[in-house]
């Protein structure tokens, strides 16, 4: 598989659905990918990317922006309060505020530095005990309080459980923002994509389809 690959399965999947082309974003996940492997990436023209973690990200993107023009870096892994001015002044998106205690403190940090990325809540569709994520139940009333805070709230986010039907997964998703008047879907990975695309997904990650299966870190 290959960039070229995936970017023409995202095309064929929209026009199935009926969707406008380009109505997709492609987040390359480059966690855990050697630099060589990213700057290929890079070199073919994407500038959509998306990490895991902060510090990995803060280690391997500013030699990247100053090479490349135009990078657009999100977050899709867990925040910590304590990680989350770092978080704000070095991506773009943030796919994963999940309790109020982190919506806080990015309202708080958003006031100081006079800015924000955008926001994606994400949603433990299937209220999994060991995922992160506000509950179905409780995503109306988070919404409602993010906005009251000012935060710029794009869109929800999900990963749905591995031994699931997605499909129902990304339903819900879908029926929670459209409720809320939020446009944003973040949805559907390698083994999905498509059938996200199908129920509105505009943004899409996928990583070892394009880049190769990940390099562990050694020890």
């Amino acid at each position: 598989m290959s960039l070229h690959d995936i970017t023409a399965r995202i095309a064929k999947a929209e026009s199935a659905a009926g969707r406008l082309a380009g109505s997709t974003k492609l987040i390359a996940v480059s966690k855990v990918q050697p630099n060589e492997r990213v700057e290929a990436v890079l070199g073919h023209g994407h500038r959509c990317f998306g990490e895991n973690r902060v510090q990995e990200a803060a280690e391997k993107w500013p030699g990247f922006k100053e090479k490349f023009s135009g990078i657009d870096l999100h977050l899709i892994g867990p925040l910590q309060t304590n990680k989350a001015r770092q978080a704000m002044e070095l991506f773009n998106a943030v796919h994963s505020v999940d309790r109020p205690k982190l919506a806080k403190t990015l309202a708080r940090l958003a006031q100081e530095l006079g800015q924000c990325p955008d926001l994606f809540i994400q949603v433990n569709t299937g209220e999994e005990e060991q995922k992160a994520g506000i509950m179905p139940a409780d995503a109306d009333a988070f919404i409602a309080e993010c906005r009251e805070l000012d935060l710029p709230v794009q869109g929800l986010m999900a990963i749905p459980p591995v031994e699931e039907e997605p499909s129902l997964h990304f339903a819900l998703l879908a029926k929670i923002a459209e409720r809320n008047g939020l446009p944003g879907l973040s949805m559907g990975m390698s083994g999905d994509f498509e059938q996200a695309i199908a129920l509105g997904a505009t943004h899409v990650r996928v990583g070892s389809a394009i880049f190769g299966e990940r390099v562990k870190p050694a020890g």
